[in-house]
């Protein structure tokens, strides 16, 4: 088991299963020394356990929540791409979606929950830069997506 996989365990998560596609594109893909992750939904066990707007039908705190699951379905994208996550170099940049009722302003504090996950299992290479942006709809009728940019190793 890798280090960050040894450290999931010690904060009582596990690495999912890669989420399979839910339509034409890879869950992540590499191009030199960066893998790129599709948009993650908080799926669990083929299924999103909370949908609708944040600020509406889920709140900010279920929204945060989600947000780290998608966190880990994008670290286990990643895994599939490099076989060990102990071949993080850093996280790069995060970026996040909310679905999002019209009044609704706090996505930074929604997206908090996939970048503290980040910073819990990855220490200083999980520090990264972010955008959280509040959207009309998402797939699914998640409330949330998240994608990452990951530095690896070289030859990983």
């Amino acid at each position: 088991m890798s280090a960050v996989e040894s450290r999931l365990a010690e904060l009582g998560l596990s690495l999912p299963d890669v989420v399979p596609p839910l339509a034409s594109y890879q869950p992540a893909v590499r191009s030199g020394a960066y893998v790129y992750t599709a948009g993650q939904l908080p799926m669990v066990k083929g299924s999103i356990p909370v949908t609708g707007k944040v600020g509406a039908e889920v709140s900010p705190e279920q929204a945060k929540e989600l947000a780290g699951v998608c966190a880990l379905n994008a670290l286990a994208a990643v895994k599939s791409v490099v076989g060990d996550l102990d071949r993080i170099v850093r996280v790069v940049k995060v970026v996040g979606f909310i679905a999002s009722a019209p009044d609704f302003t706090g996505q930074p504090g929604v997206l908090n929950g996939a970048s503290e996950l980040l910073g819990e299992v990855l220490g200083e290479k999980g520090v990264h830069a972010r955008s959280a942006v509040g959207v009309a709809v998402l797939p699914l009728d998640a409330p949330v997506e998240v994608e990452f940019v990951v530095e690896v190793e070289a030859g990983a």
